[in-house]
């Protein structure tokens, strides 16, 4: 059986939350008490919750995990898009995290909607 750590839609996950755990030491101490605790949170959650549910023995117990990868996924973007707005991403950091986002966006519809009914 082939393991969650081996699909791009995993590796894709954990590109994004590890690039957003090394720009959190950039920021100073307020944005990091604010926002940045719960955008590394949300970032982990998208990966996590992947491997929960491909852990899961029921292919409704599979996709409900998925779509709560998704979830995070978009919660993780609506903090980037703070982030960015409030200067907290360098222009470069932005291209590097948007590429990771166009494509995880569409692997991550694909996977849930493979998931077995």
């Amino acid at each position: 059986m082939k393991e969650i750590r081996s699909y791009d839609v995993y590796i894709l996950s954990e590109q994004l939350s590890d690039y957003i755990w090394h720009l959190y030491d950039t920021w100073d101490k307020k944005a990091k008490n604010t926002m940045g605790y719960q955008i590394i949170r949300s970032a982990d959650s998208i990966a996590a919750n992947l491997a929960e549910g491909f852990g899961r023995f029921s292919y409704p117990d599979r996709k409900r995990f998925y779509i709560y990868s998704r979830g995070s996924f978009e919660e993780t973007k609506a903090w980037l898009r703070k982030a960015y707005r409030r200067d907290l991403l360098m222009h470069e950091d932005k291209i590097k995290i948007q590429k990771i986002v166009d494509e995880l966006g569409p692997k991550l519809n694909s996977f849930i909607n493979h998931t077995r009914r």
